[in-house]
């Protein structure tokens, strides 16, 4: 036998040795100082194992696989992981959730399943928190250096940097509404206040900018007329 090999043997079954399993007792445990590993117990026999490059191991879940992601898990005091097995640089190690390598960029993230990534984008608005692993708002994930593109329409529209507040409670508007200036029966969204869409309300019905929902076109001051003006042209 290789020496090397007889030597890695001889360090694992020592390292099993430290270990008795509770009682005889089929289960699974977690090692007291490193988080991605565990000891599974068989009538009475102890194999040490490792999660899947990534995860972590909770004792608490009660399925056969205990193996989760890190954000789920309290690992405490079992601060210490395996060496990462990471495929590229949006895979730092082969399963998990991972922010864009760029850290300019707070909007991308990377879910990597055995090395394997793909890309996801956050809702408008939203930075990516690896703590918690998913999209919140910038101030929650508290991410810094993030470059934010100016986010403009073709014809120039923009959403206004101050915050739109409801004129009845005086709350924030998460996605507020705004008249075209040219066509009565266009209007803009903001999704969450900083992404501009352009939409148009139904045939016969135009955009009323005081209810900011599409109406009548006689309940809208300057709009009484625009599809009788519309059928001439």
């Amino acid at each position: 036998m290789n020496r090397f090999l007889f030597f890695a043997l001889l360090v694992t079954i020592a390292t099993s040795q430290k270990f008795q399993c509770p009682n005889n007792k089929n289960a699974q445990y977690e090692d007291a100082e490193q988080c991605d590993k565990y000891y599974d117990c068989q009538d009475g026999v102890v194999k040490e194992k490792l999660c899947p490059d990534g995860l972590v191991f909770d004792q608490s879940i009660r399925r056969f696989n205990k193996c989760d992601q890190p954000f789920n898990v309290d690992c405490g005091d079992r601060t210490e992981l395996q060496p990462p097995k990471g495929t590229n640089d949006f895979c730092p190690r082969r399963n998990g959730f991972f922010a864009h390598p760029d850290s300019t960029i707070c909007d991308l993230f990377y879910q990597c399943v055995d090395g394997e990534s793909v890309e996801n984008r956050c809702a408008a608005g939203l930075h990516f928190d690896e703590y918690s692993g998913t999209c919140v708002w910038p101030a929650t994930a508290n991410r810094e250096g993030c470059k934010e593109d100016e986010k403009k329409l073709k014809d120039g529209f923009k959403c206004p940097a101050e915050k739109n507040k409801n004129d009845a409670n005086g709350q924030i508007v998460a996605h507020p509404h705004f008249s075209h200036p040219e066509d009565c029966q266009k209007f803009y969204v903001c999704l969450n206040g900083i992404e501009p869409r352009e939409l148009a309300c139904g045939a016969g019905e135009v955009f009323n900018d005081e209810t900011k929902r599409c109406d009548n076109p006689e309940n809208v001051a300057g709009c009484e007329d625009w599809f009788k003006d519309a059928d001439k042209n």
